[in-house]
């Protein structure tokens, strides 16, 4: 849920249109048919009435706003509507009593503590502040509604460009000047191994194309595709570039975002020196907690390739549009490091299935 005012027009709007019937009936359950003939009655009740009702107002507003955010996701629903109607039953409650004791206390034109009286208030105010603390709910919903709308659009907007930025990496001349230089040496010199090397690339290509159906995809077909994504890579790399994957086989269905280790795994060669005198190291692990870790030793090219930035922004936005913490990059001079939460869900069944075989 993205962050509240701390009061809403809407609420503005209902106290200023409820809080005059409430601040009228008050005072006729007060002092009757004598607020039609005592002026000043309205000008004390201010500060009895429309006084300590504002402060009420306002410190129920800021608190069921602190709710709303406290337990903000779907499945909290019921846990936050039963604590605001507790809060709404205390503070509303609260304030009744109020009224009635002070103005029994002072003894305003006489009045005097009356339970019927009280239990009449308690009716008239729970009754109009449960009604509209429906319409501020209805406002709430409506608006979470819209956000999550737009939050689908804007992942999958996300999932085009990170499928087209990918692809287009793949269809670089040099990249593809590589592998096609390397199938046709294969191919004269171990026909097996250049069919191998072409299935590994068919895989690549055909993930990257389909992948761009959802934002998420599960872990274990993202490392099944990065394998075959290594194994081009190697064709022009050779033992310049090594690749370690350690996985959990409890982490295989949570999900990633999709096509986030090519990218990683790319921008790691892209910005890097690899070179046999300067090998890089390219490390995928999870650890507790629910985490992927992508770590490379760091080794700056002199010449700084452009677009690093743009696609670890890009996995950051798919977290925060999905209310997900834990994103995280961490550089020192020898190392880079990028934590990605794995996403746990129970109905995981991603409809792009990576095969290795």
């Amino acid at each position: 849920m993205r962050s509240m005012a701390a009061i809403s027009k809407l609420q503005w709007y209902a106290f200023l249109a409820t809080s005059p019937m409430l601040w009228v009936a008050l005072n006729y359950i007060l002092y009757h048919n004598e607020v039609f003939h005592r002026p000043q009655i309205w000008l004390v009740s201010i500060l009895l009435i429309s006084l300590p009702g504002l402060i009420a107002w306002y410190a129920h507003c800021l608190l069921s706003r602190w709710l709303k955010q406290r337990f903000s996701e779907l499945r909290q629903t019921g846990i936050r509507l039963f604590l605001q109607s507790l809060l709404l039953l205390f503070t509303v409650s609260g304030f009744t009593f109020f009224v009635f004791w002070i103005n029994d206390q002072l003894g305003w034109l006489g009045y005097r503590w009356e339970n019927a009286d009280v239990k009449l208030g308690l009716l008239v105010t729970l009754g109009m502040s449960f009604l509209v603390e429906t319409l501020y709910e209805a406002d709430f919903n409506f608006t979470r509604y819209r956000e999550s709308v737009e939050d689908v659009k804007s992942l999958e907007r996300l999932a085009e460009h990170q499928e087209f930025e990918s692809l287009k990496s793949l269809i670089n001349p040099h990249f593809l000047f590589n592998c096609f230089n390397a199938l046709s040496s294969l191919i004269a010199e171990d026909p097996k191994r250049a069919i191998r090397f072409l299935d590994e690339l068919s895989k690549v290509y055909r993930y990257l194309l389909l992948s761009n159906q959802q934002s998420f995809s599960a872990l274990e077909n993202e490392i099944n595709f990065i394998h075959s994504y290594y194994q081009l890579l190697k064709t022009r790399y050779g033992n310049a570039l090594e690749l370690n994957i350690d996985i959990a086989p409890q982490y295989n269905r949570y999900l990633i975002p999709s096509l986030s280790l090519q990218l990683l795994v790319e921008n790691a060669v892209k910005h890097n020196i690899v070179s046999n005198d300067q090998p890089l190291v390219i490390e995928i692990f999870t650890t507790e907690g629910d985490q992927l870790i992508v770590h490379n030793n760091l080794q700056r090219k002199l010449v700084k390739a452009a677009g690093a930035r743009i696609g670890l922004d890009s996995i950051k936005m798919k977290y925060q549009l999905l209310h997900q913490q834990g994103f995280q990059i961490i550089e020192d001079e020898k190392n880079f490091t990028v934590a990605l939460p794995l996403v746990w869900s129970q109905s995981a069944q991603p409809e792009t299935q990576y095969s290795p075989n």
